[in-house]
């Protein structure tokens, strides 16, 4: 489903969802309190501000005994076949999202990757696959990181593990560009990057990658991923913990002065060893 498309039936769940929740005799605030969510969170969901989780729509299709509508519209609409159908919904919250703080134990953020070292992932997981796939996968990363480029962008935080910077996925040269590219966002202030070094040693973030999401009037959420699989929550406890964890790793990190320094110097080794081969 093309993007202007899939907009439109957000759009027309929005329509559908406030028309039977008036036919109910709701108010936004009556029917949030009863799905477990704030009146303004459905009040978003009515102008396809923000879209709903599935479990949010399978609550709300229970209230308004709308016989799974709002569930199979929702199942649709995440069906987006250029994402793995555990990360789909992350990269809808990452587009509202007013802070985002990530940590990246093995691989450039998808949201700070350029087109080339996109590519050399994904062929690393997928050898097989022919060019249209590759193209897809890469163009679908590339629309995600235009959130940094808005105005409305969100506060971005990284924390990368020093693995990071030198494992040379796509060769020297794709290594360059890369982390000059980060390199750059950090120097025009669009995202905060902090290395983890190898000498912090055992560190809090040892389970794996890390995303944390924060949004106007919704309540934070947290992502963890495996290889083949991904876990999206927003239960305040878990929450709460893996905030814990990422301050831990913060706090264990270098200070992003020293962090861009050390991001640069490895780009320059990158060069040196395109230049002598």
């Amino acid at each position: 489903m093309a993007n202007g498309s899939r907009q439109a039936a957000w759009e027309f769940f929005g329509t559908e969802l406030k028309r039977r929740r008036e036919d109910a005799g709701l108010t936004q605030s009556a029917l949030g309190t009863r799905v477990f969510v704030s009146g303004g969170y459905v009040g978003q969901f009515e102008q396809a501000i923000r879209k709903p989780q599935l479990d949010v729509a399978q609550r709300i299709d229970e209230v308004l005994q709308t016989g799974g509508f709002f569930e199979r519209m929702c199942r649709k609409l995440i069906d987006d076949k250029r994402y793995a159908d555990y990360f789909a919904a992350v990269v809808e919250l990452e587009a509202l999202a007013t802070r985002i703080c990530e940590f990246a134990p093995t691989l450039i953020p998808g949201l700070l990757q350029t087109a080339e070292y996109a590519r050399a992932v994904t062929l690393a997981v997928n050898p097989f696959v022919t060019d249209e796939y590759v193209e897809e996968k890469v163009a679908a990363r590339l629309e995600r990181a235009q959130i940094l480029k808005d105005a409305a962008r969100p506060e971005y935080w990284v924390v990368l593990h020093e693995n990071v910077l030198y494992i040379p996925v796509g060769g020297p040269a794709v290594m360059a560009a890369q982390l000059d590219h980060v390199a750059a966002l950090m120097r025009e202030r669009h995202v905060l990057v902090m290395v983890l070094p190898y000498e912090a040693g055992a560190h809090a973030g040892m389970g794996g990658m890390l995303k944390l999401m924060e949004f106007e009037d919704a309540p934070p959420t947290a992502y963890t991923e495996t290889e083949y699989s991904g876990t999206l929550v927003d239960e305040p406890a878990v929450v709460k913990r893996a905030q814990r964890t990422y301050d831990l790793i913060r706090g264990a990190a270098m200070s992003p002065e020293a962090s861009l320094a050390l991001v640069e110097s490895a780009a320059e080794d990158y060069r040196r060893c395109v230049s002598t081969t």
